[in-house]
């Protein structure tokens, strides 16, 4: 298994601030995945986000959900957000799915890969939220 170095890159750090992760995700080529439960993500996800719960990610759900490996990808999971336990219930930062995704995702050949490195208070977040089923 390949394990990338995620802090460092020509562009700079692989974890983006939430001002970063809305303006990237606002740019043509993009894409937010969320690899969160397909409940959670039904219950609250970051608006335009697509789901792919982490056990599906695998050669032909990938292909289907992001078929150009140079998309760029931004991710977040449960740790970032507080005050939300129903749809963003607490994790050990060392079992968040960001690490988990970003190493799948990399393994896999995506290499354009940013990760929400903020943790914010679900109210207080400037990144718009929306329910209900997206893909």
């Amino acid at each position: 298994m390949i394990i990338p170095d995620r802090s460092v890159t020509s562009a700079g750090s692989r974890r983006v601030s939430q001002e970063e992760f809305i303006s990237m995700s606002r740019e043509a080529g993009t894409i937010v995945l969320d690899a969160r439960s397909r409940e959670r993500f039904e219950e609250l996800h970051v608006k335009g986000a697509i789901n792919l719960s982490f056990p599906d990610i695998a050669l032909e759900s990938l292909r289907k959900a992001i078929p150009d490996k140079k998309t760029r990808i931004l991710i977040y999971c449960n740790n970032n957000f507080l005050n939300a336990e129903g749809p963003f219930p607490s994790k050990l930062p060392s079992a968040s799915l960001n690490l988990s995704t970003y190493i799948a995702l990399y393994n896999y050949g995506y290499r354009n890969i940013y990760e929400l490195a903020d943790t914010l208070d679900l109210k207080a977040s400037k990144l718009a939220f929306e329910t209900g089923r997206k893909n």
